[in-house]
């Protein structure tokens, strides 16, 4: 592989003297952070981390048992759940236990100035218990199961959209003031000019993710094809049916789950990464990390693909398979030094970290104009304690946290 040419320079933001913030960062509870291979929210928030500390906040990260940060790790529950993604039982409890530990800090005046949630819906559904105003980035897209919920609760955050196609296809009467992209630490990447011939797909065995539709497109291009990525609890049956009767480990190769340095070496060593998506993609981080390896990208022009790639300069947005196929005659045009720097340029951890502490300043400030919440809630609490003990006196008390002044 080849060293990135000595001109290459990632950009950097001038440092602006300013009082470090105490900031609560809250990760979903299934694997560690960062992720040892699929996990795109975990690689997002362990960055997210890094650069808030290196800009002087100090940051406490609720995460998985596993995960190491250069922010304060706490882990609420005993063990990881890879494979109950999505359970209420542990989301809950990860949260609650979370929320807790906020309230404990505030009670012992080391409050918290902000939480950044990343973990799902639960924190946001009850983020108004809680003193400090809530930051939500928004990993997941808008459709018709999160559409009411965000109509209902989404007011008791600030949420905060990955991408300007996030933000267009927020439902009316919800509110995404901010949009801040995933962040990439492109000298992490190796950059790789002299490619091999094969096609890279990567992602998990969903149908909307289209392995089948790279399979397609790359036996019309008549190229060898690597498909990675964990087969999930309920995506058994498409892996069965679309995609595992066309592995034959030449044509067709399937490497499963991948990470560390044999996932940056795929991303490298590919002639193209293949993003066929049929779904409303709200980033899309391994296009942003085959760029980042000088790898150009050739995706359907779905979700946020079209702000990721630049038609022509790092890759190419197409309609179907056919396209997809003739686009790899074309990729000799495609100049890999060119795909790095387009991430490089709008993705790095600096230019993220700077754009959430704008959203984390613009979070604090609404939530001062709007009065002492936490105030607000320790006296819902105890008027609660007072009609429980005329109902039933003598009965446990909820504890009640003293307010911060």
């Amino acid at each position: 592989m080849n060293a990135p040419p000595a001109t290459t320079r990632l950009p950097t933001l001038p440092r602006v003297e300013r009082k470090g913030l105490r900031i609560a960062v809250l990760a979903p509870p299934w694997i560690p952070v960062p992720p040892l291979g699929y996990g795109g929210i975990e690689a997002v928030v362990a960055l997210t981390c890094e650069g808030l500390v290196a800009r002087g906040h100090e940051v406490t990260l609720f995460a998985a048992p596993g995960s190491h940060s250069a922010a304060h790790v706490h882990s609420p529950l005993q063990g990881t759940h890879a494979d109950q993604i999505g359970s209420s039982l542990y989301e809950s409890d990860h949260v609650g236990a979370a929320y807790d530990a906020i309230d404990n800090a505030a009670s012992e005046d080391r409050p918290f100035d902000v939480l950044h949630d990343h973990s799902g819906f639960t924190a946001v559904a009850m983020a108004h218990r809680l003193s400090v105003p809530v930051v939500h980035t928004l990993h997941a897209p808008f459709n018709d199961e999160t559409r009411p919920f965000y109509t209902r609760h989404g007011h008791k955050v600030r949420l905060v959209a990955i991408s300007r196609f996030q933000l267009e296809h927020a439902p009316p009467g919800v509110g995404v003031a901010d949009v801040v992209p995933n962040p990439i630490r492109v000298e992490d990447w190796p950059f790789c000019e002299d490619k091999d011939d094969y096609l890279l797909w990567m992602g998990r065995m969903d149908a909307a993710k289209g392995a089948h539709r790279a399979i397609a497109a790359a036996r019309a291009a008549g190229m060898r094809l690597v498909l990675a990525g964990p087969v999930q609890p309920g995506q058994e049956e498409y892996f069965r049916s679309e995609v595992e009767p066309h592995i034959d480990g030449r044509a067709v190769a399937f490497v499963g789950e991948v990470g560390g340095a044999r996932r940056k070496e795929l991303f490298a060593r590919a002639k193209a990464f293949v993003m066929p998506i049929r779904w409303a993609e709200p980033f899309g981080m391994v296009m942003v990390e085959a760029l980042a390896c000088g790898t150009p990208v050739i995706a359907f022009a779905e979700g946020a693909a079209s702000e990721i790639v630049i038609h022509g300069e790092n890759g190419f947005l197409l309609a179907d398979e056919q396209a997809m196929a003739e686009a790899v005659g074309r990729l000799d045009a495609i100049d890999p030094l060119r795909c790095r720097e387009s991430v490089a340029s709008r993705y790095n951890v600096t230019i993220v970290a700077e754009g959430y502490e704008s959203v984390y300043d613009s979070a604090i400030q609404a939530a001062a104009s709007q009065g002492p919440r936490f105030v607000r809630r320790v006296q819902s609490v105890s008027r609660w304690n007072d009609r429980a003990e005329r109902v039933m006196p003598g009965a446990a008390r909820a504890s009640t946290l003293q307010p911060t002044g």
